[in-house]
């Protein structure tokens, strides 16, 4: 005799794979977006009921938020995953290969070549990692079923429905990483419709396959961000007083001025900077203790990258071994 629950497995085991994956066609929350999406923006009932019913859920991107790995690492573990030489010689050979597309993109935005080189760099390590996760569902996943950032991923993916309408895209055909980001400067869909420009001219803006539009794109966030042409970044910083604890680490944002940091004891290396610009105090561990920086307007905009000060850091320090392997 056949015992039910064996039976059971038998007959789930004939049940095609993509049967038993879950949908989003009969979610509420998705069924409240195509309202608002047909009554606001146009959008055909059928299209997106269509869409939404072969968006599936991946647990795998709820695993993956909820676990970014780097973040929890000090910075002398953190630097090691982007500061490598092979990224180095990967970026000099990127640099070699758009070159021309490269220094058009610094004479029309004032940011540096190398710093977008880095940034494609450590996002996407010169395009080769883009990600392996359709967008499509990646968004769906995250807007309703994570609540913790329900509203940022569902305004990202009403973002990514209408840029893929305007751009005549199929949403179902692109690939980005586990949060949605895309191309290779990992741009959210919201960054793509304000910052993202079709650099050569084709009449398409496509910071998937195209890297002359990704560098355009990339140059032109740090541009409408407020890159500021031809000032420092960073500063490396001496302790030479007790500086409060507090004062560390404590925004992005530059809100004390130099002379306030060095009166405190945290004096600028760098010579010839504005005692009265704006700066922000860093401390990042090392094996042998710390080491102090003062981030300028420049590193804050590199920030609105990615809102992290390693993440800036790695990416300022590979620009400059880039910048200097570059032939003249």
């Amino acid at each position: 005799m056949v015992r039910p629950f064996i039976l059971a497995l038998a007959t789930t085991a004939l049940i095609p794979l993509q049967s038993l994956a879950q949908h989003y066609g009969d979610n509420p929350q998705a069924q409240a977006m195509i309202e608002e999406l047909v009554a606001e923006e146009g959008f055909e009932r059928d299209t997106l009921e269509t869409l939404f019913g072969k968006a599936e859920r991946q647990q795998s991107i709820i695993d993956a938020i909820s676990r970014p790995a780097e973040k929890t690492k000090p910075w002398y573990e953190y630097r090691k995953i982007f500061l490598t030489e092979k990224r180095e010689r990967e970026g000099l050979e990127f640099y070699a290969a758009h070159r021309e597309t490269l220094e058009r993109a610094e004479a029309e935005t004032g940011v540096p070549a190398e710093i977008i080189v880095a940034i494609i760099g450590v996002e996407t390590s010169y395009g080769r990692i883009t990600g392996n996760y359709r967008v499509m569902d990646a968004l769906s996943t995250l807007a309703f079923d994570y609540p913790r950032r329900s509203a940022f991923f569902s305004k990202e993916l009403k973002n990514y429905l209408l840029l893929t309408r305007d751009q005549g895209m199929d949403p179902m055909a692109l690939k980005g990483s586990y949060a949605g980001a895309m191309g290779y400067g990992q741009f959210m869909p919201s960054s793509y419709r304000s910052y993202a420009v079709d650099f050569d001219g084709d009449g398409r803006t496509d910071i998937w396959n195209n890297p002359e539009d990704a560098i355009g794109s990339v140059a032109n966030y740090f541009k409408r961000h407020g890159w500021n042409a031809g000032e420092p970044v960073v500063s490396a910083a001496s302790l030479q007083g007790e500086v409060p604890e507090d004062w560390f680490n404590a925004s992005l944002k530059p809100e004390r001025s130099l002379v306030d940091y060095s009166a405190a004891g945290l004096q600028p290396v760098t010579e010839g900077l504005d005692p009265a610009q704006p700066a922000t105090a860093i401390r990042f561990e090392t094996e042998q203790g710390y080491e102090y920086w003062l981030g300028l307007k420049n590193f804050y905009v590199i920030t609105r990258y990615n809102h992290s000060s390693m993440y800036a850091m790695s990416v300022y320090q590979l620009s400059q071994r880039i910048a200097a392997g570059v032939a003249p």
